[in-house]
C-alpha cells in the first residue's frame, strides 16, 4: 500500500477565504444560533414527510427536555 501524504500539500488559500475563516474563528455563538443549529439538524435528518416541518420541529423542540 502506498503511503499517504495527507499533511502535505500545495494547496494555496485564497486571503478572503482565509481572512472570512479567522472571522468566523473569533465569532461568538449565541445561544439562539445553537438552537436553530439543532433544529436544523434535526429537521435535515427527519424522514421524509409532509407533516414534518422545520416549524413543527422547532415547536417540539422546545417541548421535549432531558431528564437529568
Amino acid at each position: 500500500m502506498a503511503a499517504r501524504k495527507q499533511l502535505q500539500s500545495n494547496l494555496t488559500i485564497k486571503p478572503e477565504l482565509k481572512r472570512l475563516l479567522t472571522e468566523a474563528r473569533a465569532k461568538e455563538v449565541s445561544e439562539e444560533d445553537l438552537k436553530e443549529q439543532r433544529v436544523s439538524f434535526a429537521f435535515g435528518n427527519a424522514p421524509d414527510s409532509d407533516l414534518i416541518t422545520k416549524e413543527s420541529v422547532r415547536v417540539t423542540s422546545q417541548r421535549i427536555r432531558l431528564r437529568p
